[in-house]
């Protein structure tokens, strides 16, 4: 195998076991300290050469383009500046968007950009199977994109505001009801971490938050606890500069992936909650029998301090605790639903139960009022089960 590094270590080419050559630059640490490296592949060395060198100029440099830029190399330049300062959750989305992208517009010059190449790129969109959500969030992409290629005097605007995607209507939210999710809880009392489907129907907290919940930020005295981070998992990447010939994920060098806890998204988002009492008493009893799995795992116990952990007190993975929830809707006898119509569930309740808007949404972290107005059919419904049953009680 063939390879060459530049003298500073940061950059490196080399040539596979099939003949093609692959040339790395280092882009520093990101936002959760692990080293990013960008890959470029080619048939030749010079050809290689050439993308590194580029790479390196836009790395001292900074976010730069000129007139034979395309919207492709633009993406890509963007996404790369922007890894350094946005969460990994947000970085993966970015990249999905990316793909729509550059498969319609991916070669079009960035200065020749215009709406009728943005509709073109919706169309594009709902032809390769996704729907209207998928054309709303590649809009965001690319229009933040766009507008800092604006700000750097790249483009004189932004042809995208002037592109309206294709209707999104936000998908209807559909709640348990109160019994359906007592059934659930019934069904849950004695399974391990059971007390997490009570965080999830009575405090609403995301599927990340409840899974990044340490004890250090709960206090069953006063019953309250913080929510401050959530658990993400991070993408492997090759620790070999890719000479394993694996896939990232089976590198046997990998680095930079795996479970981390990160700041949750907005100053909404961090919050006190107060918790009701019959909680408090699950998790005083989920607390004792962790500290039994503790013991039982001696030297293999995974000091992250989270109130849900699997049984060596490692994070557990996103799927599986959908998986688990399916389960136990299943174990209940209640109809299938989104694990995020917990927290719908729990937002409805609130409401129903009176609450006052401003409270509900300090407990949910919802920044914006309009987003527990998609509720407000769900609780007029319930309103008025309530006066229908109380004419009954007092009039027959």
């Amino acid at each position: 195998m063939a390879g060459s590094k530049a003298a500073n270590g940061r950059s490196s080419i080399y040539r596979d076991g099939n003949g093609r050559w692959h040339g790395y630059v280092s882009f520093g640490a990101d936002a959760v300290g692990s080293r990013r490296r960008k890959h470029v592949r080619g048939t030749t060395k010079r050809e290689v050469a050439e993308k590194v060198d580029r790479l390196e100029r836009q790395r001292s440099g900074g976010l730069t383009g000129g007139p034979s830029t395309t919207v492709g190399q633009w993406l890509e330049a963007w996404i790369d500046y922007r890894s350094m300062t946005v969460r990994p959750s947000t970085l993966r989305g970015y990249r999905i968007d990316r793909s729509h992208i550059e498969r319609e517009l991916g070669t079009v010059k960035l200065d020749r950009l215009t709406p009728a190449h943005i509709d073109g790129l919706w169309s594009g969109v709902l032809a390769s199977g996704a729907g209207a959500a998928t054309c709303a969030h590649v809009r965001r992409t690319l229009s933040a994109a766009l507008t800092t290629a604006v700000d750097r005097g790249l483009i004189v605007r932004n042809p995208v505001r002037l592109s309206p995607p294709p209707r999104y209507d936000p998908e209807e939210v559909d709640p348990l009801s109160e019994a359906e999710a007592r059934r659930v809880l019934a069904a849950a009392a004695n399974d391990r971490n059971g007390v997490r489907w009570s965080v999830a129907l009575a405090l609403g907290l995301r599927q990340g938050e409840a899974l990044g919940l340490r004890w250090e930020d709960v206090d069953l005295e006063a019953r309250q606890i913080r929510v401050r981070q959530q658990l993400q998992h991070l993408q492997w990447r090759h620790g070999c500069d890719g000479r394993c010939g694996r896939t990232p994920g089976r590198c046997p060098s990998r680095v930079g992936g795996g479970p981390v806890l990160a700041p949750v998204k907005s100053r909404a988002g961090r919050r006190q909650i107060a918790i009701p009492q019959p909680m408090v008493e699950q998790l005083r009893t989920h607390q004792a029998r962790q500290a039994g799995e503790r013991l039982r795992a001696g030297s293999m116990w995974q000091g992250w301090g989270l109130v849900f952990s699997e049984e060596d007190g490692s994070p557990i993975r996103s799927e599986f605790d959908s998986r688990q929830w399916h389960r136990l809707l299943e174990r209940a006898g209640v109809r299938q639903a989104r694990l995020h119509d917990a927290r719908h569930t729990a937002a409805t309740l609130l409401l129903v139960q009176g609450v006052p808007t401003g409270v509900a949404m300090r407990i949910l972290g919802h920044a914006d009022p309009k987003m527990l107005s998609r509720y407000s059919h769900l609780v007029e419904q319930a309103q008025r089960d309530a006066a229908d049953r109380m004419g009954t009680a007092l009039w027959g």
